[in-house]
């Protein structure tokens, strides 16, 4: 999504004939993020601000894929959360409840309001056996005034308070790609990843199976690509040179 789409709060130019375009030759798609801030519901209300039409039903979030993955690991389950609502909810959605004292596992999201017990607590949880699990590895985040700590950061923290590394669900993890094929009862050979981060989205496409496009309207610069082991089958400018071969 970010850097595909949508970029520093505004659409990419031609994003919106592009989600147009899938929609009119009947291509059923999925909008990606790692990011686990929001929900679908206030993720499709931003992009429509924008100018972009989405379905909450098409946003594959990495708090969504999370809540999925522990479920599917023990159903029903507990967890320690820190995070925002989204996050929560996500959890509750599944049938997850919350506990501080012994859970399952400890889960990890995106928030802009961390807090020093709630991290004392998970390092205490995870001492004590519970699994640690976290929505996406990016490091930073992005903000009008500049980078800020983003959940890689933070779960290193923890990780070098207790030793026990977590698992990250998120891209580029192929297990996010996976269930995100199921949703859209897709078969790998026949889907195309799109993104704008080599370590990330590409990578992601890659380790799945999938057929890969790099789009220079994010992050991923030209000279930068050639240095990674794995390469994209394509590179554009944008979607919006894409609308054309739809």
């Amino acid at each position: 999504m970010d850097g595909v789409l949508i970029r520093d709060g505004a659409m990419v130019e031609g994003a919106d004939r592009f989600l147009a375009r899938l929609r009119s030759t009947g291509r059923p798609y999925l909008i990606l993020t790692n990011n686990s801030l929001y929900t679908p519901h206030e993720i499709s209300k931003q992009l429509s601000s924008m100018g972009l039409d989405v379905n909450e039903a098409q946003l594959w979030t990495s708090a969504l894929a999370t809540a999925k993955f522990v479920n599917s690991q023990r159903p029903s389950g507990t967890a320690f959360v820190i995070g925002e609502q989204s996050i929560h909810v996500a959890l509750a959605d599944v049938g997850y409840r919350e506990d501080d004292q012994r859970p399952d596992y400890v889960v990890l999201g995106e928030t802009q309001d961390y807090s020093f017990d709630e991290m004392a607590t998970a390092v205490r949880l995870i001492e004590s056996g519970s699994h640690f699990v976290a929505t996406n590895p990016e490091p930073t985040g992005q903000s009008p005034n500049g980078s800020l700590p983003g959940v890689g950061a933070l779960a290193a923290m923890i990780q070098s308070a207790t030793g026990v590394a977590p698992y990250f669900v998120g891209k580029p993890n192929p297990v996010m790609i996976r269930e995100g094929l199921n949703i859209l009862g897709a078969h790998s050979k026949t889907t195309v990843m799109i993104g704008d981060r080599m370590d990330t989205d590409i990578q992601a496409g890659v380790e799945s199976g999938l057929g890969t496009i790099l789009v220079l309207s994010g992050v991923a610069r030209i000279g930068e690509i050639e240095h990674f082991p794995f390469q994209p089958s394509r590179i554009v400018n944008s979607v919006a040179d894409l609308i054309d071969e739809l």
